[in-house]
């Protein structure tokens, strides 16, 4: 299924300041995707910088974007989900978006998705140490999140993936604590570059990349971008995420890009680019670090890895 969107909102020649704000202005126009009319989201404020929402890099081939996933839901393989995801079925679906809030509310995807949406062209790191280059399409989060007016309790964002093990056969075996869970803090959540994504390469997004709806954050590691999200919610303590409950000591609440941090059992100074043959340096923040660095100034990054 083809998502409807402008083809002049792409972000192949990000150094063009007047097509990123025509962007920005088209954005701005809609009032969040059309949220406002679901809960009285913000325009998109103007960002200070003029670039750095999309790589200029190759993407990845399609083919390997959707065959080649960590999505344990439906096997711990990287090919299991994509043979075992068409199972899952993503409507109807909603979206449950509650706690330190005044106005939680439950959003149909089908909301979500029949407005304004934007191509985003991201690096994605895995903790395992090979990459991908995707043409997302989605909204900034921060649009989502505005639209149910936090309060001021609001410190972190919680996430949580469906719990179906009747189709997310990998939720039978006691892999992880289930439903996967994951969270940001909240200025994390609302950075710009914070993504929902709901398709990839102008598509639907398919199953096995986290259908209907998955979060991108990417300057972190690819475990921190939950899959097929059923409920956000916003809270005063930083909440569990499954691989930290999972080993606490390999993989931290933070888990940004550090070349300089290793895991425990391999380095993490350089990555496998999938198409590519040799290895190349991986880069702080996944190369975001311009536009991130700053959320975490004063920060042990070893100690808060």
């Amino acid at each position: 299924m083809l998502i409807r969107h402008r083809p002049d909102l792409t972000d192949n020649d990000v150094t063009d300041r007047g097509l990123y704000l025509r962007r920005r202005e088209f954005i701005a126009g809609a009032a969040g995707l059309g949220l406002a009319g679901l809960g009285g989201v913000a325009s998109a404020a103007p960002l200070a910088f003029t670039k750095g929402f999309s790589t200029t890099e190759k993407p990845t081939p399609k083919n390997d974007i959707t065959s080649y996933n960590n999505f344990y839901e439906f096997g711990v393989d990287k090919g299991d989900p994509a043979q075992n995801a068409g199972k899952l079925k993503t409507r109807p679906w909603t979206v449950r978006v509650d706690g330190a809030c005044e106005a939680p509310r439950t959003f149909d995807i089908d909301e979500l998705i029949k407005n304004k949406l934007e191509e985003r062209i991201y690096r994605l790191r895995c903790v395992e140490g090979w990459s991908m280059v995707i043409p997302w399409v989605g909204f900034p989060l921060k649009d989502l999140i505005a639209a149910v007016k936090p309060t001021s309790k609001a410190r972190f964002v919680a996430f949580e993936t469906l719990m179906r093990p009747s189709e997310m056969t990998g939720q039978r075996w006691d892999v992880l604590q289930w439903p996967y869970r994951e969270g940001l803090r909240i200025d994390e959540a609302v950075h710009p570059l914070t993504l929902i994504a709901v398709g990839l390469y102008g598509e639907t997004l398919p199953n096995q990349n986290g259908a209907p709806l998955r979060l991108v954050v990417p300057w972190k590691y690819g475990f921190k971008s939950i899959k097929s999200i059923t409920r956000i919610s916003l809270v005063e303590r930083q909440p569990p995420t499954a691989w930290n409950l999972s080993a606490p000591r390999e993989y931290g609440f933070y888990s940004n890009v550090n070349p300089a941090v290793d895991h425990p059992r391999w380095s993490q100074a350089t990555e496998r680019r999938i198409g590519e043959f040799r290895r190349r340096d991986t880069l702080a923040f996944n190369g975001y670090g311009e536009w991130v660095a700053d959320l975490y100034r004063g920060m042990d990054l070893k100690r808060n890895f």
